[in-house]
Parts: structure tokens; sequence; C-alpha cells
């Protein structure tokens, strides 16, 4: 992939694309307006002035908040992705979110999530971007209360839900990778799923939390019912509730 440009005499811009293209660990160039791109069909990113002025290479506009995208977009151009049938999103569901898509099956990006509730929004952003006929959304079971409330959301938005079994993606991932497990969630077959879920944490639910938080604790405690349901609904995350614990 030929690296993106960013081109553009707008300090503050540059620096938050600078910024989140050396975050995902792509090749990058920076320019000024006037300096000649690398290639002749170079993408590059600018103001949507500065992409109107010049005809050069091929420019993707950018703005301030809406950053993300606008890489998504020079991504989508620099691949040469020709309109897709199959936007696939799979989502690894906790307090801190994995997420990756795919293109017809084909990986081209990944994200960690810092809030359950920006899960539907950042797949509305990001299929915006991005040309496509339709959309999967697959979703993890590891965490049921996060799982269905993601889901929740996606299902009033008209999306195509499916659950995976997340069990089945653990081998092998650190349990902090949150992304490489959406990775492979968005690569298997799902259940669908059409009616909305409940999201109150079952008894079981909280029992395999204080198991786990026994577990990662080495035996040393066990959170309490209301720390546990706090985890389940994505309120804090198992580190900070076994931290909690600790204090009590």
């Amino acid at each position: 992939m030929e690296p993106l440009v960013v081109r553009t005499a707008d300090f503050r811009l540059a620096w938050r694309l600078l910024r989140e293209i050396h975050n995902r660990k792509l090749p990058c160039i920076q320019l000024h307006p006037d300096d000649p791109l690398p290639y002749e069909d170079s993408v590059w990113l600018g103001t949507v002035a500065e992409v109107e002025s010049f005809s050069d290479g091929r420019g993707v506009w950018a703005i301030e908040g809406e950053i993300e995208l606008a890489i998504e977009r020079a991504l989508h151009v620099n691949r040469r992705l020709g309109p897709i049938i199959v936007l696939t999103f799979g989502v690894d569901p906790g307090p801190r979110p994995g997420l990756a898509w795919l293109a017809d099956g084909v990986l081209i990006g990944v994200a960690q999530l810092e809030r359950v509730d920006d899960v539907a929004n950042h797949i509305r952003a990001i299929a915006t971007a991005i040309e496509h006929d339709r959309i999967e959304v697959k979703i993890g079971d590891g965490s049921i209360t996060l799982r269905n409330r993601i889901a929740n959301v996606c299902i009033a938005r008209k999306m195509h839900i499916e659950f995976v079994d997340e069990r089945r993606t653990s081998h092998g991932i650190s349990r902090h990778h949150h992304h490489a497990a959406a990775t492979k969630i968005a690569m298997m077959q799902g259940k669908r799923v059409v009616e909305r879920q409940s999201v109150s944490p079952a008894d079981g639910e909280l029992r395999e939390l204080q198991r786990r938080s026994r577990r990662m604790s080495e035996g040393k405690l066990t959170i309490s019912s209301d720390l546990a349901k706090a985890v389940a609904v994505g309120r804090i995350t198992m580190e900070e509730a076994i931290d909690r614990q600790y204090s009590l």
C-alpha cells in the first residue's frame, strides 16, 4: 500500500491526522500544499478547500471531529476497493469493546472503543464512509449483558445482527487483545438475532463474573454481587472491580 499523504496548511488538522495515522501504524508522508506528490495518483488528505483547489493525485477532504472517517475514506481509495457487497463488523463486547471490519471477507480496519455505547455510532460512521451494499454485525457472546446492550441499539437501527460463540475465538489471544478477538468474530458464522434482548444480568452471569474475579486475583478475593453487576452492565472493568473490593 502506498503511503497516505497529509498535505494541508492547517496545522491543527495535520496534527490530528498524523496522530491517528501513526496510531494505526500506517505509512505516511507529510507535505506542504505546494509540494509535489510522491506519486502521480497519491492519496492525500487536506481541508475541503484544499481538495477542491488541487486536481493532482486523489484528494480526500478531512474535518476536525471526523478524523477517523477521513482516514477510512482515504484507505478505501488507496486500496482501490470497488463497491463492497458485504461490510462485516465483528464486536468483542466488554467495557472497552474491540471492533473489526471486513470488506467482502478482507480485514480493512480495527479499533478499540472506550465505551459500550460508542459501538453502534462507530459502526454507522464507518459504514457511511465506505460504499457497500449491506452490513452484517457479529457480536461475541462472552459478556451477555454487554452483548445485548450493543445488539439492541443495532437492531433499533435496522442492522443485521448475529451472535457468535466467543469461546471459539479465545484460543491464543490475550484477554486484552479485544480487536484481535473482534476480527475472529467477524470471520465466523453466527446465529441471526432479530428481537430485542434482555439487559438485566442473570444470576448465573454474576456468579461467573465472581468466579473470574477469584481466578484473576489468584484466589485472594471474590467481588461482591453489586460490583459484579457493575461489571456486567459496563460501568467498570473487572480490574477496577477487583481494586474496589481490595479497598473495602
